[in-house]
């Protein structure tokens, strides 16, 4: 093994041993690339620098997990889906008195706001209750405040409307200067807590589970183990939705659902 493979190998090791978090099967462009980033801002010579740092400053360490993290999203983020969400996942959510809805890796917590408002503009916001969750607290933080920029406004503004949407967008957030903070009815629908894709278990009987754009920054046998995972939190017929870029074309776990709606990454857990 070439020497600057084995540091990154060691620093994985030793993040999973001294803190619990599990980067060891991530993809390895991905993970490289954003050590890479942060050993040139600390202006480390070598990984190994890195990992003594690691071991011995916290605080480091905590910089280093918002590096790792995956944290790109927005509001509405790709429209077109959502208006296929509300075509095919909606019409069965009614079917049910009361339903609950799984965002794994929800970041920020921009995707789950969304989600929200359609479901308050379909009268069921009552009926449905939306589990958010994420490995890293600071980012978990952040989405339980939402609190968003202004300047990414007119963008999700843009985004609510190519999606479908029937208010102003203005009607879901309050402006505070230079931020907006979420409607607290949208916040009072969602229960945000920690929880590890790469290590921990199944999360209840869901009936639809957004995952989008997370499963790309895993190596392929990590992917099989998370939609194991999010499998074995479906009930049956329950809805699965990845991201634009992801595919079950050469998962082990492709039999055990059907395609809903292919260029939008919709899938339902067959019943048998």
């Amino acid at each position: 093994m070439e020497n600057e493979r084995l540091e990154i190998h060691l620093l994985l090791e030793a993040i999973y041993l001294k803190y619990g978090y599990d980067f060891r099967r991530y993809a390895a462009t991905h993970t490289k690339r954003r050590l890479e980033h942060r050993r040139k801002m600390a202006d480390f010579s070598n990984f190994s620098q890195m990992q003594h740092r690691v071991i011995h400053d916290t605080d480091f360490f905590e910089t280093l997990l918002l590096d790792l993290s995956i944290n790109v999203t927005e509001m509405f983020r790709d429209p077109w889906f959502y208006k296929r969400v509300r075509e095919v996942v909606f019409p069965y959510l009614k079917t049910y008195p009361f339903a609950k809805i799984w965002h794994a890796g929800c970041s920020a917590g921009q995707e789950v706001y969304s989600m929200g408002i359609f479901l308050e503009e379909e009268g069921m916001g009552d009926r449905v209750q939306i589990y958010a969750t994420d490995f890293n607290e600071l980012i978990l933080q952040k989405a339980k405040d939402g609190i968003y920029s202004m300047d990414l406004i007119r963008e999700y503004t843009a985004n609510y409307q190519k999606a479908g949407g029937r208010r102003s967008f203005s009607d879901y957030y309050t402006a505070d200067y230079e931020s907006v903070i979420m409607k607290r009815s949208l916040k009072e629908k969602v229960l945000f807590s920690s929880h590890n894709l790469v290590t921990d278990g199944a999360f209840g009987e869901m009936n639809v589970i957004f995952c989008r754009n997370v499963l790309i920054y895993f190596n392929r046998e990590l992917q099989d183990r998370v939609l194991t995972l999010f499998l074995d939190s479906l009930c049956p017929g329950g809805f699965l939705c990845l991201g634009s870029k992801e595919s079950l074309k050469f998962s082990g776990v492709a039999h055990r659902l059907e395609i809903v709606s292919e260029r939008e990454k919709i899938y339902r857990k067959k019943r048998v």
